[in-house]
């Protein structure tokens, strides 16, 4: 088929016809207003030949990636679609069955486009009313785009009656010229190929860590990935690229278990290093050396919050594992139920966009577990361009983050909320600040029947003496993600324990940042106080509140 399609390309190449070719125009509108600053869209047509093009194509001024789409009419309206990802590389793939994808509707109802009566043929494309105004009169055939490509030629294509792409302008032409016409194409490929590379060449890529395992180990391996506090936390040098105003910012993790049975607490993590000292000295030096943060209760909580010369680190996404996703699959089947391979944890993150853009940072990612097999994971940045982001312009300054995710490495388990003082913070703001908002993230812990984990619990975020903020961290969505939950403990009543609700997670899932709206601020010192009813300890049991706030601000 490859042979035989290159055979007609050369050939077409060779002698492009000389009968009556057209050039259409197409402008895109919304509500009938034109979208501003549009491409133009172009077609090109005649008995042989249809091509889907742009005006900066034919110019040569299309930014790459960008696609072209033909019909070669001679040989059964063979559908091609072709991208140039770059001067010199181009891939092409053949998908003509979607030509006839869409069943349509005929009608007798007419109207005049650009002079000439056109008729309406109607369809559905995923839930979407589509109308497609075509004539006859010109005896050719094109649209612009797939649908509609046999009736005649489409002059107007309507989605819902507001989304329209409409001709503006039809040409006639002595022939389609020759470097926008069929031609050879060498890269030809199957089409899951193709639109995969063209999906991926619309964004950029940041691998940090591919199927690295986050386990408990007395001597962690040794490997290009930092490890630290037996394993359980791993961590690794970025470089991160320029990344344009209004782009967005994504970290996806994929987590397995590998040999890990419970779900856990985790984190990925960003080293903050606006200041002179670092998480990551501790990291490396002992997390005594950290400031201390002390509120009566007799216990010492190093690395948690911000003084005058340390930032604790920014948290990128909390996230939580499921009860032995993929590991223990086999361990039990039940009817109609089919577990899942792995999670996928996705979360936007542009407003940290700028303390990363074109710099070597350090982003890690923390699984708290006493298991030899533990878990693996591979996380990775992706970066899209023309977004309609607003805090990626916006400045960042990390507060706290009671994550313990040196937890193996002397890093204690934030208890200190049964104190009416709870946390406090005193930072101190370099400029005066408008819109200023606190990126928030709680969770509440303790596994048993009282424990903070089930029981609903107030936080009260108090700045510089007033209330700012107060609400009941709860998720009772639980059960949503069962299938992730293979060995999930079983009870007599039916539920598992996957199902039940929790203090602002569930095994499985990513924890929702809040954005607390804290106003204009004035440069200079300023006190955040975190204040959660923390349950009493029973036995060797015990709660404990993870929370991780950052300041964002123009």
């Amino acid at each position: 088929m490859k042979y035989l399609l290159f055979t007609i390309l050369t050939c077409l190449s060779f002698h492009l016809s000389a009968q009556q070719s057209y050039k259409i125009t197409y402008s895109k509108s919304y509500n009938d207003k034109v979208m501003p600053k549009q491409d133009p869209l172009l077609v090109f047509t005649n008995k042989d030949q249809t091509v889907i093009t742009s005006e900066k194509i034919t110019q040569n001024k299309a930014v790459n990636p960008f696609e072209t789409f033909y019909i070669d009419r001679k040989q059964t309206d063979l559908y091609l679609r072709v991208t140039n990802f770059s001067p010199g590389r181009e891939m092409a793939t053949i998908d003509s069955a979607i030509l006839g994808k869409n069943v349509l509707k005929l009608t007798d109802e007419t109207r005049q486009i650009l002079g000439y009566t056109c008729k309406k043929a109607t369809t559905s494309i995923n839930s979407n009313a589509i109308e497609i105004w075509y004539t006859t009169a010109l005896a050719i055939k094109g649209a612009p785009n797939e649908v509609g490509q046999n009736l005649g030629l489409v002059l107007e294509y309507s989605r819902n009656g507001n989304s329209k792409i409409t001709a503006t302008k039809i040409e006639k032409i002595k022939r389609i010229p020759s470097p926008v016409g069929l031609r050879d194409f060498g890269n030809i490929v199957d089409g899951l190929t193709y639109h995969d590379e063209v999906w991926k060449s619309r964004f950029v890529q940041v691998p940090i860590f591919k199927d690295e395992v986050i386990n408990f180990r007395d001597k962690p391996q040794s490997d290009s990935v930092l490890r630290f506090a037996s394993g359980t936390v791993i961590l690794k040098k970025v470089k991160i690229p320029e990344i344009t105003n209004g782009s967005q910012a994504f970290v996806q993790l994929i987590q397995k278990s590998n040999g890990d049975a419970y779900d856990r607490t985790g984190s990925v993590f960003m080293i903050a290093e606006d200041q002179k000292q670092t998480f990551l000295d501790g990291m490396k030096h002992g997390m005594k050396t950290l400031p201390l943060y002390e509120n009566g209760n007799g216990k010492q909580y190093p690395g948690m919050i911000r003084t005058a010369g340390f930032s604790p680190v920014y948290e990128l996404m909390r996230f939580f594992t499921p009860f032995g996703v993929n590991h223990f699959n086999k361990r039990l089947t039940l009817k109609n139920k089919t577990w899942q391979d792995s999670v996928i944890y996705r979360q936007d993150i542009s407003e940290f966009i700028s303390v990363m853009s074109g710099k070597e940072v350090y982003i890690g990612t923390y699984i708290g577990n006493y298991d030899k097999g533990g878990h693996k994971v591979s996380l990775e940045l992706t970066i899209h361009p023309g977004g309609e982001s607003k805090m990626a312009a916006q400045k960042v300054m990390p507060i706290f983050n009671t994550t313990n995710v040196m937890e193996m490495g002397g890093q204690d388990y934030p208890t200190f909320f049964s104190e009416e003082k709870g946390l406090e913070v005193t930072f101190n703001l370099p400029e005066d600040a408008t819109d200023v908002q606190l990126r928030y993230v709680t969770t509440g812990h303790g596994g048993w029947g009282n424990g903070d984990e089930f029981v609903p619990k107030e936080n009260r975020i108090f700045l510089n003496g007033q209330i700012a903020f107060k609400f009941t961290p709860w998720r009772t969505d639980c059960g949503s993600y069962r299938l992730y939950n293979p060995i999930s403990g079983n009870f007599s009543n039916g539920l598992s324990s996957s199902d039940l609700s929790r203090s602002n997670w569930c095994p499985g899932t990513v924890t929702n940042p809040n954005y607390i709206n804290l106003g204009d601020l004035k440069a200079g010192q300023h006190i955040i106080k975190v204040q959660i009813p923390q349950g009493a300890p029973e036995g060797t049991s015990f709660s404990f509140w993870n929370v991780s706030g950052c300041l964002i601000y123009n």
